[in-house]
């Protein structure tokens, strides 16, 4: 498995607003397009948040993730991803309302409280489509994304009963620190599944010598009992990309995390992403990971437990 790379797609998280991009995913049936889309075109993750269908602002009501959750674990294999970090407004109940209920494959966990700032982006914007998008990024100058050691705890007691296997977001060093605390403590288990995310102010930058750094960290606290990839949040998308692929890690490109597919250009879909990222996995002498690999490499189990899911979504 050495040469077989996993693309996740992020469809369409918390953070871009409806205003930004007319591509971006909002309604249920965009989010089962574009999970399709995403998953023809190679991706073997789809990492998933729900908005409301009619102003896309970012939700946690099972209603708003039953519109596209239950139609892509049926109509699509990739491994269905839950955000736990949903919006970093919400409360950790929230948080939890939908994948509590829902007990996915795997799961977000991010590994520690941050400043989560993205209200420069409010200056590009001209014209709001709805009322709460201009406050929302404005006010994130006042934002912590809380994430203590209890609500981790709380998160992994609470989605271990598939169990669940987690995608741990790292945004800095002291976050790999924080993992291996926990660790010991017993909290969390390996084998780890990080997710390098660089780029988000208040978090480490999309910088080489950054990555090398987490990566020789997490070699030095986890040996080789981890697997990694990695976000490069906005233009640094594909650059972080073809890094990691080229350090023998993962990827993970979506709308999510980049609205354009090339500068000034804005993507039509999630799938061109997607289709970037392979051209990129292939230059590099490498294959993409199916659903079915993508489950061996990391250790989740061979599919949905198509029963429960069906009785969790009345």
């Amino acid at each position: 498995m050495a040469d077989k790379v996993i693309i996740s797609c992020a469809l369409t998280g918390s953070i871009h607003t409806p205003s930004m991009s007319p591509h971006l995913p909002v309604s249920g049936e965009d989010m089962v397009r574009e999970g399709l889309g995403a998953a023809k075109a190679g991706a073997s993750i789809l990492h998933l948040h729900a908005r409301h269908p009619e102003t896309g602002q970012p939700s946690a009501a099972l209603e708003h993730w039953n519109g596209f959750y239950p139609q892509l674990s049926a109509q699509s294999d990739p491994i269905l991803n839950m955000s736990t970090g949903g919006s970093a407004v919400m409360s950790l109940d929230d948080r939890l309302a939908a994948a509590t209920r829902l007990q996915p494959e795997m799961a977000s966990l991010n590994l520690g409280s941050m400043n989560f700032a993205l209200y420069p982006l409010a200056d590009r914007i001209k014209e709001w489509k709805h009322g709460w998008e201009e406050p929302f990024l404005r006010n994130s100058d006042d934002l912590v994304f809380k994430n203590t050691p209890r609500d981790i705890g709380e998160i992994a007691e609470r989605l271990n009963q598939r169990p669940t296997v987690f995608e741990l977001e790292c945004y800095d060093v002291s976050h790999l620190y924080m993992l291996d605390h926990l660790a010991q403590r017993g909290v969390l288990k390996p084998p780890f599944f990080l997710q390098f995310v660089l780029g988000v102010l208040g978090g480490a930058p999309p910088l080489p010598e950054v990555l090398y750094f987490l990566k020789d960290t997490a070699d030095k606290l986890f040996g080789r009992d981890y697997q990694f990839s990695v976000i490069g949040a906005g233009r640094a998308q594909m650059q972080m990309a073809a890094l990691s692929i080229a350090m023998g890690g993962h990827v993970r490109v979506g709308l999510e995390d980049n609205l354009y597919i090339a500068k000034g250009q804005l993507a039509t879909s999630n799938a061109q992403q997607v289709e970037k990222a392979t051209a990129l996995i292939e230059a590099n002498g490498k294959q993409v990971a199916t659903p079915a690999e993508a489950r061996r490499i990391l250790g989740v189990p061979n599919g949905a437990d198509n029963e429960n899911l069906e009785q969790s979504y009345v």
